[in-house]
């Protein structure tokens, strides 16, 4: 049975079952180039060599000719018969008149004259020409001499040049691997990043720093050695660095984190060392290091001691950004999505000054990405970005991307031309739950599953804190069997605890249907139940929800390390931690029971929305409210409603 897997404010997925970088300075590539045509043409020049070398040994020009007993050409001479017999040493090539032509062979020491005399051939009959073979001999004496000679010399020459090359490679370990970028090698500018709009400001300034440093220096500002982005996986890091090294008509510089280290200690601190250099010379440049994670943990947590190779390199970094030696015309990038595993003495003001944090984009945002990823294909007129932003709440930009290729793929997929509304729909929902699959079930199965979604759905449609209803399917999907949408109707940053205990009461709504119709729990309710209990634990542990007051129990990670990791006690008490079980059993029974009670008194809504389920396999928006009703327009007029009922009730 399908699963509920989502539980972001990127939409609620309810009862779902289950540039051309320029060439680096380090010039071995160029080098390898060369030496593999070099060695090409070397190679076929010694096949040519060993080729005439045969053909000139082995007489090639009478090789394939047919060969006749010496008989058989003194019957041809006295036949009158031949016109023309040469002879080389022992072979003896015959021409006769009629433009025949074929070998013999006679005996090494023997004489043709004097075979022809013996046989009472006249040799004056025909034209006989004997070639001297003095000088070739000599050249075959030569070459079988000096050939091999020259053969062995010119294989230990490779075998040395080998054992050179293999030596300078290892003192290359030391030098950096980045990547240098030039204004022209990078098409990505800043009008091509939207959706971060305060994030392109940040940057805007520093490469205004880099192209007009005196303007800011005539007030005594000094340009940031350092600009930290962070940010959820998706929303632009990367392609804001792109668009700085397009913007700033500077050097620069890209490397990924994970390329300083190497199995040698030292190798990550010499190549941080080199990139620098590099950079220096080059002034003013930036240097952009991606997943700078992998090299900038927390000092001091590892099990290889103080002289880790990463740590090393994390010294190394420090000592560059902010030593004695001054560096006030290289400015460091990092990106990350973990700024919590970060060395405090890396992300102080005077190395990283500035932290530029990236967000998911609002609905302004999202419409912007969509415009920008929009250009270059055909949508239809009835596609409305408004809405289709409205329908993407939580989508990164590289969702939103993602969405956009695939809805036309699936348009060239059906040999149409333009892109529907439909084709986008389908994008997103892949986007987010996978392509759909097509799978044998019974029909308990499918009948389970209908309940299943149903459950979900009316629950959420009856519940006044809860968006509306987008799509209820029971068709497969990824790990999914079926599933329920839905999705924010507006941005939100926090949640209330009215919120979130209707939430948890819409995702226990599919098994609360399976116990009011069957009377009996399927294992599709288990990520639902996943999510339920974790979204519990936090509201009593982390945000103070609870009978237990407004405190928070749960340990909170220190660096990317867990206190209990580390050797630490927990926080505790055992008698705390019954309670704090009791309360989020509390809230889950609630919940439950708050789902059950809606199930039972909307029964005949509930078996409309399974039957039709069963019939149609998907109901849209509109589609389920014709059977259940309209409900009030948005979560956030649902919301205030709500609140003026209670309101008045008091």
């Amino acid at each position: 049975m399908p699963n509920s897997q989502d539980k972001n404010s990127s939409g609620k997925i309810l009862g779902g079952k289950q540039m051309k970088p320029s060439v680096p300075k380090v010039s071995i590539p160029r080098i390898r180039g060369k030496s593999s045509w070099r060695g090409f043409i070397i190679y076929a020049i010694l096949g040519l060599i060993f080729f005439g070398f045969f053909v000139f040994t082995s007489g090639s020009s009478t090789r394939f000719l047919p060969n006749k007993p010496l008989s058989q050409m003194i019957a041809d001479i006295r036949d009158n018969k031949v016109e023309k017999i040469e002879i080389d040493g022992d072979r003896i090539s015959v021409k006769l008149k009629d433009g025949q032509v074929y070998t013999s062979r006679k005996e090494e020491n023997q004489s043709l004259f004097a075979a022809l005399e013996a046989a009472k051939v006249d040799p004056t009959a025909t034209a006989i020409e004997v070639r001297d073979r003095t000088f070739s001999q000599a050249w075959i004496t030569i070459l079988t001499t000096l050939l091999p000679l020259g053969l062995m010399v010119f294989f230990f020459f490779l075998i040395f040049r080998q054992a050179r090359e293999g030596a300078s490679s290892v003192f290359s370990f030391g030098q950096s691997r980045a990547r240098q970028f030039t204004r022209d090698m990078s098409k990505i500018t800043f009008a091509d990043v939207a959706g971060v709009d305060e994030a392109k400001q940040e940057l805007q300034e520093v490469v205004d720093f880099l192209k007009h440093p005196e303007k800011y220096r005539a007030v005594g500002a000094r340009t940031p050695k350092g600009v930290l982005l962070v940010g959820p996986a998706g929303t632009g890091k990367t392609l804001l660095a792109r668009a700085v090294a397009g913007e700033a008509g500077v050097p620069f510089f890209s490397v990924a984190g994970s390329e300083f280290m190497e199995m040698l200690v030292g190798v990550g601190a010499a190549r941080v060392r080199d990139l620098f250099a590099q950079a220096k010379k080059t002034a003013p440049a930036i240097i952009f290091i991606d997943e700078i994670e992998s090299i900038g943990r927390m000092r001091g947590l590892g099990f290889s001691g103080g002289h880790d190779e990463r740590e090393q390199t994390l010294n190394q970094i420090l000592v560059e950004m902010d030593g004695f030696a001054p560096n006030d015309n290289v400015m460091v990038m990092g990106a990350t999505n973990r700024p919590d595993l970060l060395d405090p003495a890396l992300t102080r003001p005077g190395r990283f000054d500035r932290r530029v944090v990236l967000d998911l984009p609002d609905i302004e945002g999202r419409k912007a990405i969509i415009k920008i990823h929009m250009k270059g294909k055909p949508f239809d007129k009835e596609v409305d970005i408004e809405s289709l932003a409205k329908r993407t709440v939580g989508y990164s930009g590289a969702d939103l991307a993602n969405m956009l290729n695939e809805a036309a793929i699936l348009a060239a997929r059906d040999l149409r031309r333009e892109i529907n509304n439909l084709d986008l729909e389908e994008a997103a929902t892949k986007v987010k739950l996978g392509p759909q699959r097509k799978r044998m079930q019974s029909e308990e199965e499918r009948k389970m599953t209908a309940y299943h979604e149903a459950g979900h759905a009316v629950a959420a449609h009856y519940l006044p804190h809860v968006d509306p209803v987008h799509r209820i399917s029971i068709v497969a999907r990824g790990i999914t069997g079926g599933h329920t949408l839905v999705p924010p109707s507006v941005d939100r940053y926090t949640e209330t605890k009215t919120r979130l205990l209707e939430r948890i009461a819409t995702l226990l709504g599919g098994r609360a249907a399976e116990e009011l119709i069957f009377d009996e729990f399927t294992t599709g309710a288990a990520s639902d139940l996943e999510i339920a209990s974790t979204l519990a634990r936090e509201m009593v542990t982390e945000f103070g929800m609870s009978d237990l007051g407004p405190t928070i129990f749960a340990p909170r990670p220190q660096f990317g390390v867990w206190p209990t990791l580390m050797g630490e006690g927990g926080q505790v008490s055992p008698e705390l931690a019954g309670k704090i079980d009791g309360e989020i059993a509390k809230i889950i029974d609630n919940g439950h029971k708050k789902a059950q009670e809606i199930l039972q008194k909307h029964r005949a809504k509930l078996d409309l929305v399974a039957g039709t389920l069963l019939e149609k396999e998907t109901l849209e928006r509109d589609e389920f409210e014709r059977l259940v009703g309209k409900p009030v327009s948005d979560g956030e007029t649902k919301f205030k409603k709500a609140h003026l009922i209670k309101t008045a009730r008091a």
